[in-house]
């Protein structure tokens, strides 16, 4: 928990393309007051630097800081930035209480490890903490085409649970920008988490 003792939701990017898709949903759960864990692995950091500009330099905790600050400005208060190989992390274990875990985007080989319990890293740890301790666990996968070994990991994941959000935004709404066909998504992952929100317009005859 945080110092206001509301439990913090974990948002986790991996290092699929869609960096994009983590960092608004943090913004957003931030803007909201929302506390979050944010972990973000080391390949996706280098997709986060090719896709949205961001620099995490050496990774040093210093760096790290100032460029999570430059993005989320003052929302950056609400958020505690973990090491994605830090296993001594709260998130480790199950008696530290979160609402939930958001991965987003979920790599195939996050996915994979996820599907079967490895823990190689902070994000499968957490991962499989959300499962064992029966809190809501989100994926938002981005990969195409799809092979049956990764179907039928998400397979193996969405028969114990877990939710499949894969990264394909409807157009009924006529989308205009790139950012609408973000918000979509991001906004079925917060109806998930039963989180209000005006991120789209909703499907009625």
């Amino acid at each position: 928990m945080n110092i206001s003792g509301k439990p913090r939701i974990v948002v986790a990017v991996t290092g699929a393309s869609g960096a994009i898709y983590g960092f608004r949903l943090a913004e957003l759960l931030v803007q909201k007051n929302f506390p979050i864990y944010l972990v973000v692995t080391q390949a996706a950091r280098l997709v986060a630097k090719h896709e949205l500009g961001l620099d995490f330099g050496g990774g040093g905790s210093g760096q790290v800081h100032e460029t999570l600050v430059h993005y989320f400005k003052s929302g950056a208060r609400h958020i505690q930035w973990l090491e994605p190989m830090d296993l001594l992390a709260p998130i480790s274990s199950g008696s530290h209480k979160t609402r939930g875990m958001i991965v987003a985007p979920c790599s195939m080989g996050a996915l994979s490890g996820i599907a079967h319990g490895l823990s190689r890293d902070l994000v499968e740890r957490a991962a499989d903490v959300t499962l064992k301790e029966k809190r809501p666990l989100i994926l938002i996968p981005r990969e195409s085409p799809l092979s049956p070994i990764h179907l039928e990991n998400m397979l193996s994941l969405s028969r114990i649970g877990v939710h499949i959000v894969p990264a394909a935004p409807a157009f009924y709404q006529r989308p205009k920008r790139i950012q609408e066909l973000v918000d979509f998504i991001v906004g079925r992952a917060l109806d998930l988490l039963g989180i209000e929100h005006d991120l789209f317009k909703r499907w009625h005859k």
